[in-house]
């Protein structure tokens, strides 16, 4: 990694720790603005902790963040963030829209975000009724209603195509270019195949406590 970076967002010897387990530790990262980053490994490698930690949900055991040369500030670092994760925090008893208004903390704007999900019909409808894809579809549709604030910032995706058909999908890859075409960085852990052109990829698994260990004994073994 070039710690010369002078932009962007960059973890420097990031050590991340689970109750009594070390997942990761020495990691090195860097996405330069207008950067995707791709996380992959096996379950339990710490793609799930490592989007967490560079959400503020998780303290670091050892190890910094900086964003733009500097120790990251959290109040700067989090209002332009849009983590989604695992679970679609949707509250049953809202409609589509008021979930959508909830989230953001605005009312306008959720017109041509749910359009883009393909969820612009069901904007009246509780929470409650959606399947599991139409759920997935309107979390998703925060990233598109972060589109369009003025300073483009950094999206957290955490496998962020499960459950989305092929259309939802094009929507998705559509979404994250725009986003870094306006100078936004995006870092997604992923299984699967999302078409993010020119991205980079960490894999966790060489970050692993026993990795070190081990480059070691292939090299003596050599």
């Amino acid at each position: 990694m070039n710690d010369a970076l002078g932009s962007g967002l960059a973890g420097r010897g990031l050590v991340c720790v689970r109750g009594e387990r070390t997942v990761f530790s020495g990691l090195d990262f860097a996405v330069p603005p207008g950067g995707a980053l791709v996380l992959r490994g096996p379950n339990g490698s710490g793609k799930t902790s490592l989007l967490r930690l560079v959400a503020g949900l998780l303290k670091p055991a050892a190890g910094t963040l900086l964003r733009d040369g500097a120790p990251l500030e959290r109040d700067r670092h989090r209002a332009g963030l849009v983590y989604i994760g695992h679970r679609d925090p949707i509250k049953p008893v809202l409609s589509v829209a008021e979930n959508l208004a909830f989230w953001s903390g605005r009312a306008g704007g959720s017109e041509a975000a749910l359009d883009a999900v393909g969820l612009a019909a069901l904007a009246a409808l509780p929470g409650q009724v959606l399947s599991a894809g139409q759920r997935r579809r309107l979390n998703l549709a925060r990233l598109f209603l972060a589109s369009g604030d003025s300073e483009a910032g950094l999206w957290l995706l955490d496998e962020p195509a499960v459950g989305l058909d092929q259309e939802s999908a094009t929507a998705l890859a559509g979404g994250i270019a725009a986003h870094r075409a306006r100078g936004g960085m995006v870092m997604v852990a992923t299984h699967g195949d999302i078409e993010l052109k020119t991205a980079a990829t960490l894999s966790l698994a060489d970050f692993a406590p026993n990795a070190e260990a081990a480059r070691a004994h292939d090299w003596f073994a050599a």
